[in-house]
């Protein structure tokens, strides 16, 4: 039997279990491309970012390191955010002709790191979250569109009062497609969130060195 004759044969409330999980695949699918190309993009303008940021720091150039964390060539750079809040805030601390103390400084430069980390690592899981549900929940709506096909198959066999063994394997067959597309859609789901999932935790690391980095120059260059 053809997809096409079982999918006329199947019932509604299966038939809508498959478009469900027609949807949850291609929304996987979408959620995965789009992490990846933000994600590729963050790694390449990071790369590039880093050393730019690096040398006008060692030369005293506070500004042109702002300006350079503000660049459009950067957007995508998870350093460059986090980098960019700390120099802001040291720059603000610096214009405001508050007299504090070092620590003091270092405190409010540390805390905008954090604040700025927190916004970058929350920016960067976006989509996570749907497609660590798509991978735990596809499953389970493949087996119960299962389930409502083989009850479906049942109550026409017992209709038409005919329970040979071609009449039940055809309808067990039809039912156990609901699971077939549950796993195509759930395996590649759990795929794509263990990859990304990877790749956040490599960014999170950079981020924490570079954010540990910043607060020691300023310890320096506040001695």
């Amino acid at each position: 039997m053809d997809l096409v004759t079982m999918w006329v044969e199947m019932g509604i409330p299966v038939k809508s279990l498959m478009i469900i999980l027609a949807f949850m695949s291609m929304w996987s699918v979408g959620v995965f491309f789009e992490r990846l190309f933000t994600f590729t993009q963050a790694g390449k303008q990071s790369k590039l970012f880093a050393p730019q940021a690096a040398k006008h720091l060692k030369d005293g150039r506070l500004k042109d390191a702002i300006a350079v964390s503000q660049s459009k060539n950067y957007k995508y750079s998870h350093l460059g955010k986090v980098v960019l809040a700390g120099l802001q805030e040291y720059q603000f601390q610096s214009d405001s002709g508050v007299a504090l103390g070092r620590d003091d400084v270092i405190d409010s430069v540390r805390r905008a790191i954090q604040r700025a980390s927190a916004l970058t690592a929350a920016d960067l899981k976006k989509g996570m979250g749907a497609l660590a549900t798509i991978g735990a929940t596809a499953v389970f709506v493949g087996l119960l569109a299962t389930t409502l096909g083989v009850i479906n198959a049942f109550q026409g066999i017992a209709a038409s009062g005919s329970g040979g063994l071609g009449s039940v394997s055809k309808g067990i067959s039809e039912a156990l497609v609901g699971t077939a597309v549950g796993l195509f859609v759930a395996i590649p789901a759990v795929w794509f969130y263990n990859y990304l999932t990877s790749r956040i935790e490599f960014f999170s690391v950079e981020m924490d060195n570079s954010s540990s980095e910043l607060v020691d120059y300023f310890i320096k260059k506040a001695d």
